[in-house]
């Protein structure tokens, strides 16, 4: 049994199937895995990242539009305020078309950022970890089958790392489904009608064990949104979620969110849809528009949170080194939920 204390979930009674040092090394594995496995089966190569870029840029990514990125000024570099990052979705496009990275070839990088207004529970931190990645496609692939084909090597691929550290740690007893499961948003709602978003990937994702949800950010039939998705990056009718059902929690766990990216026409058509059309004016946007970078996939995958569920574990906080308000502090210690030390 689970209990709800303001946005956590503490279960009845909870005892981790790791010790912290143990956890500590399982989560050093699993990254030492993902460099090595990801590389391969997306045929794409490590590459250093920016943590900030001048405001100016419009690289940033604007998540759902009203969150508010850390900022601050260096006299020695110019006027101009700089901006940590939420994500790479815009920045790494750019990258690939500076570094000439041709059709079939990519990078991946680690990011790291600050969400200062994320609301903070056992899922979620205002510290952001995550492998982001982007490869080069040709127009030809700007399709659901190639779509599909990634979600299924990536998913091949956490599903590799699941075995190897269940073999180094048999205690877990992780078991993953073979197959992934594809789904629109609409028909999640066409399946569940009265239910909410967030109940009906709980719903699908305990019935498959694995799914894949499908076309985010546009207006379903009831007039409402599945969730909300910056309208500068993905394209809505060509991306998605990688959701796991997460049997210690009980619920519809996400661990990806990826697509393939806008062409100039989708770009003008979702930020007029996004009530944004201004936004065609920044560098990152004026480059696309002109033409001047490549067709791309991408997204990102929680390092943390992929953590979290490899290894068994109730809190991210577990996981990964954050600030907590003292009431999560309180409320973990109570639950037997060992935060990792600031």
């Amino acid at each position: 049994m689970k209990a709800l204390e303001k946005s956590l979930i503490l279960l009845d009674s909870y005892k981790s199937t790791l010790s912290d040092r143990e956890t500590i090394a399982a989560i050093n594995q699993v990254k030492r895995l993902f460099d090595s496995l990801f590389a391969e089966a997306l045929h794409v190569t490590l590459v250093p990242s920016p943590l900030f870029v001048p405001s100016y840029t419009g690289i940033n990514d604007q998540l759902n539009g009203t969150e508010q990125p850390v900022s601050f000024t260096a006299p020695d570099v110019g006027e101009s305020p700089m901006e940590l990052l939420h994500s790479l979705a815009k920045w790494k496009r750019m990258a690939l078309q500076r570094l000439g990275f041709e059709p079939g070839e990519g990078l991946y990088t680690d990011m790291n950022a600050i969400r200062r207004d994320e609301v903070v529970d056992s899922l979620h931190s205002i510290y952001v970890d995550q492998w982001d990645w982007e490869k080069v496609i040709t127009v030809k692939e700007r399709n659901l089958d190639f779509l599909q084909d990634t979600v299924q090597r990536i998913y091949g691929v956490l599903r590799t790392i699941g075995k190897e550290i269940t073999e180094a740690y048999p205690q877990l007893q992780l078991e993953m489904p073979e197959d992934i499961y594809f789904v629109t948003t609409q028909e999640l709602e066409d399946m569940y009608p009265t239910f909410t978003p967030k109940q009906r990937e709980d719903a699908y994702a305990k019935e498959k064990g694995a799914i894949f949800v499908m076309q985010i950010g546009g207006l379903l039939k009831s007039g409402l949104k599945h969730d909300g998705r910056s309208p500068d990056y993905d394209d809505w009718s060509l991306n998605g979620d990688i959701i796991l059902w997460n049997p210690l929690l009980e619920i519809a766990f996400e661990v990806s969110s990826m697509g393939i990216r806008v062409d100039a026409a989708t770009l003008k058509a979702q930020l007029l849809a996004a009530g944004c059309p201004e936004r065609a004016e920044l560098a990152f946007h004026r480059a696309l528009l002109e033409g001047q970078l490549p067709y791309t996939i991408g997204g990102g995958i929680g390092k943390s949170r992929l953590c979290m569920f490899l290894l068994n574990k109730a809190h991210i906080g577990e996981v990964q080194v954050s600030v907590w308000p003292q009431h999560v502090i309180e409320s973990c210690k109570q639950a037997n939920i060992h935060l990792l030390p600031v």
